[in-house]
């Protein structure tokens, strides 16, 4: 009588998408999804997206390492703006050939109304969070900033290949 193995198959991590602009509705249910995982898990996050609010990948990356989650990142199409510091994020970094990824300064976007005090108050505060979100993104990174402060001064579009030669991703072959 054979011997049945007994190696369990490894599960593949949770898988969850971002796709479409990164705001309220994505954000939030892309949180419930993280944190129904167990802290220390790993998880696959694939891209497709535009960017969308700051605040909203400051939430996403700070719950990534507050519960330290090991997420692999794949840019199956575009990753840009605010999702970039969300890849930036990923322990494990993937990209296409035909990957985009639009590195820029953070821009000022508000519907509200608001007194001239506030916008005073407002624009010291948008000065400190593009400098932040900027060195933020870079240490995330951990290489390669010369070469990306220069896409964000140009709002540089990159390909997946570039991100490849300058070390911060690896190429899939799809």
């Amino acid at each position: 009588m054979a011997k049945k193995s007994t190696r369990r198959r490894r599960q593949p991590p949770p898988q969850f998408s971002i796709v479409g602009e990164l705001y309220d509705e994505l954000e939030n249910d892309l949180m419930k999804d993280l944190l129904e995982l167990p802290p220390r898990s790993e998880v696959s996050l694939y891209f497709d997206t535009s960017g969308g609010s700051v605040y909203s990948a400051l939430a996403i990356v700070a719950l990534l390492r507050h519960r330290k989650l090991r997420a692999t990142g794949i840019v199956l199409g575009e990753c840009s703006s605010a999702a970039v510091l969300v890849f930036a994020a990923c322990v494990k970094r993937f990209v296409t050939p035909h990957s985009v990824l639009l590195f820029h300064r953070v821009r000022w976007r508000t519907e509200k109304d608001m007194r001239r005090e506030e916008a005073a108050n407002w624009a010291s505060h948008f000065e400190w969070l593009e400098r932040e979100v900027d060195r933020y993104q870079a240490e995330l990174f951990g290489r390669g900033q010369e070469e990306m402060q220069k896409w964000i001064e140009e709002s540089r579009f990159v390909l997946g290949p570039e991100l490849v030669k300058l070390g911060v991703a690896e190429l899939l072959d799809v």
